[in-house]
């Protein structure tokens, strides 16, 4: 299972990415890769896009609160759309681990991103994990 889960955090990262990079909406990026069907788009995938664009701008306002000295646009724009991804699961998905969450975010900053980005994105997002507790529901 947890390959799988890495895999539809991939194809989420791909849609936050292509829709932000073409200036569209998540929900049109996300439509026309169903629609497509190759390959077929996992549950989660879906679960994680639509999860990222109902919490978007709560996600958002904490992330830029908590990312000393950077700002959401300033930061690349995978480790901005998988740090999008991580905090959802840290803050909405009870069936994720915090440390879960974490690591994929940063192994997939790893793969795919800056040299710096893992210890960032790994950072930001345990920094998170931390004040989940005192943050409002």
């Amino acid at each position: 299972m947890a390959g799988s889960r890495t895999k539809a955090r991939k194809r989420a990262l791909d849609v936050l990415f292509e829709s932000e990079l073409q200036s569209r909406s998540v929900g049109a990026t996300l439509d026309g890769r169903v629609a497509a069907g190759d390959p077929p788009v996992n549950p989660y995938t879906i679960e994680l896009v639509e999860g990222v664009r109902e919490h978007r701008d709560r996600i958002d306002a904490l992330l830029s609160e908590y990312a000393q000295g950077w700002t959401l646009d300033r930061m690349p724009a995978v480790d901005r759309n998988l740090l999008r991804i991580g905090a959802y699961e840290v803050l909405y998905r009870d069936d994720v681990p915090d440390a879960v969450a974490v690591s994929e975010a940063a192994n997939l900053a790893a793969e795919l991103s800056t040299d710096e980005s893992p210890t960032f994105v790994r950072g930001l997002l345990t920094r998170l994990v931390e004040v989940k507790p005192t943050l409002p529901a």
